[in-house]
């Protein structure tokens, strides 16, 4: 960190991790906690996703998709407006496959598809002028198990703690959707302050030593759209995921 002067501490830029660059696309591997861009909520805050690669590259980049703030991995920008107009049509289209890895509160030990509605998730502030009154809107993610454990700990009612690791698909994009899914499910995402466990999210922040939402966006999947080559862009698990992972005895080989 640098000193800027007496009393006042400021934290040096961070470094963003980049999985992918030509000369139309960029994408990075966005840490939990970081905004994508500025927007109300983020007063207090001093870095952004889109900043940061932006001065890190040293070309303006425009945002394809969003990822919640609390939610790492894989984000993908444009480097112009038309390649930014091609691909906000593909997202659009449903021809990108993003896969996403959640630790999930129980045993979820099937797969299946979660087709329920959501209502509109909006802000009390950004879409204050924005109806309540819609519809809820048609929502699918595809799941799957790939790992289940447990420990003996009581908490609770329970004799033991549980936990799966959940690869999901979502079909379409609504905001928090994964989030709300495996909520409907009950079996919520841990660490999530929203709609998941006031009694998970706790122990495991105390057990594991960490708080965070744990969801991550694994891959994109797409056709490029300019060269119309196959592109697979995949953030790797970081610390704290191989720390969870350690702990239950699960290769990130196998997923």
């Amino acid at each position: 960190m640098t000193i800027k002067n007496a009393g006042t501490v400021i934290l040096d830029k961070p470094i963003i991790n980049i999985l992918f660059q030509d000369e139309y696309l960029v994408a990075i591997d966005k840490p939990p906690g970081l905004f994508v861009h500025r927007s109300f909520m983020d007063k207090d805050e001093i870095y952004f996703a889109l900043q940061l690669i932006r001065d890190q590259i040293g070309q303006y980049v425009y945002p394809l998709h969003r990822l919640d703030r609390p939610t790492s991995g894989v984000l993908l920008f444009a480097l112009s407006k038309d390649v930014a107009r091609l691909m906000g049509q593909a997202f659009s289209d449903r021809k990108i496959q993003k896969t996403y890895y959640a630790l999930t509160r129980g045993h979820l030990l099937n797969d299946g598809i979660i087709d329920h509605p959501l209502k509109e998730k909006l802000d009390d502030l950004g879409d204050k002028d924005v109806s309540r009154d819609k519809e809820a809107q048609s929502a699918q993610t595809y799941y799957q198990s790939i790992a289940s454990a447990s420990l003996a700990v009581p908490l609770g009612k329970y004799a033991s703690v549980r936990y799966s690791l959940i690869k999901c698909q979502p079909y379409t994009g609504r905001r928090h959707q994964i989030r709300r899914h495996l909520a409907h499910l009950r079996h919520p995402i841990i660490g999530d302050i929203n709609y998941g466990d006031n009694k998970q999210n706790p122990f495991f922040g105390e057990y594991f030593g960490f708080k965070r939402l744990m969801l991550m966006a694994k891959k994109l999947e797409f056709f490029h759209p300019v060269t119309e080559l196959p592109i697979l862009i995949e953030a790797d698990f970081d610390e704290q995921w191989l720390q969870v992972f350690n702990e239950f005895s699960w290769s990130k080989e196998t997923f």
